[in-house]
């Protein structure tokens, strides 16, 4: 019996694997069915670009300078810091003597608590804001001059609650742990992003860009409605959904200037996302194994060694090479290593067994509980 047990278990991972394999075909050419997309021209509108900011990433500098570099007009940017001391506040005292034209403005501190502190870091910045339309964007990202001329025909859509962006990662130098750290992003991430928005399947709203009109802002019930949220990027794109306004994809791609120091806080890194996209999409997140075809032919041989499931590994790495391939192009990255992508997959596979484990994630200098639909609390904390 339990022989007969290892046989099934083996047979179902290696068609795990062969449905991985479609599944690895399929989205890389969805990628490229994304980034063909036309780009839509309409008249500016004025935009103010909320930056929240903690601590001085690396690359700092220059992913907010690439914000102030717009072809466009008018636009402001406030940042915004939760604490005066913040090294952050340099880097954008910086900015400021560079370009004085500009509007740019500083927060810091305020009022506002919430157990997301890049939340409550907007609620504080939002009273600074003079535009009615808002384009919120994370601190590692990076843009060329005609972002928002991109952005803002798509904000005046009529049916438009919210506007968001795909982003590829850009490794900060020549880290080596920066550098899986962006494999994961630009061949996990953003071809499973593209089969979801070709499918009209996916609910993305992605932290690189989330702008919205301020009346929108305020009929979702502002700031404070996704306070409590880790994925706040998500839970923006669901409350934009649920009073029947659409989240538009912008045809373009942004940096994500990646940097991870090592193994450690890379693994912490994508553990806490992973427990986080767990949380807020148990079904969808458990379905997703078969993005492993590589992980779930070793398990096949492992499990029950057999010809197809050795034939089946070499399929499974033959594919793999391949739609890496395909993507990097598309993407205009440089070649990757063979070795590199093994490693990235098999840490993958590890962080996606790691998430079932736990509901709590590290972020930052705190620890927080997930609750249902990813509802955030301080570790410790009984509400949950």
């Amino acid at each position: 019996m339990q022989l007969e047990w290892l046989v099934f278990l083996g047979w179902a991972c290696l068609a795990a694997s062969v449905a991985g394999l479609l599944y690895l075909v399929f989205s890389a050419y969805a990628v490229r069915i994304l980034l063909g997309q036309p780009r839509h021209s309409g008249a500016a509108t004025p935009i103010t670009i909320l930056k929240p900011l903690r601590g001085a990433d690396v690359g700092l500098y220059e992913n907010l300078r690439s914000f102030c570099r717009q072809t466009y007009a008018p636009f402001q940017v406030v940042f915004g810091v939760a604490d005066a001391d913040d090294p952050a506040v340099p880097v954008v005292r910086r900015l400021i003597a560079e370009f004085p034209a500009l509007d740019l403005v500083l927060v810091t501190g305020g009022s506002a608590r919430a157990p997301n502190r890049k939340v409550a870091n907007l609620m504080n910045m939002l009273p600074a804001a003079r535009h009615g339309q808002l384009a919120i964007s994370d601190s590692d990202m990076r843009v060329t001059p005609d972002y928002l001329a991109t952005l803002a025909p798509l904000l005046s859509t009529p049916d438009v609650g919210l506007v968001t962006c795909l982003y590829r990662g850009v490794p900060a130098g020549g880290d080596f742990w920066s550098r899986v750290a962006c494999l994961h992003i630009n061949h996990g991430f953003f071809p499973e992003a593209a089969v979801g928005e070709m499918l009209d399947a996916g609910d993305g709203a992605f932290g690189a860009t989330l702008a919205m009109s301020r009346a929108t802002l305020d009929a979702i019930g502002g700031f404070a409605a996704i306070a409590d949220q880790l994925a706040d990027d998500h839970a923006l794109g669901a409350a934009v959904r649920h009073i029947g306004r659409r989240v538009a994809l912008a045809p373009m791609i942004i940096d994500n200037i990646v940097f991870e120091p090592g193994l450690g806080a890379l693994f912490l890194h994508e553990l806490r996302w992973s427990r986080t996209v767990r949380m807020v999409a148990p079904a969808g997140y458990a379905g997703s194994v078969i993005t492993h075809p590589v992980a779930l032919a070793v398990l096949a041989i492992l499990i029950h060694p057999s010809a197809w499931s050795f034939y089946g590994l070499i399929v499974a790495i033959l594919t793999r090479l391949g739609t890496v391939w395909l993507n990097g192009r598309a993407l205009a990255l440089g070649r990757t290593p063979i070795y590199l992508i093994l490693l990235r997959d098999g840490l993958s596979f590890a962080v996606f067994i790691a998430s079932f484990f736990a509901r709590n994630v590290a972020w930052r200098d705190r620890r927080y509980r997930i609750g249902t639909g990813g509802r955030l609390t301080l570790d410790g904390d009984s509400s949950v």
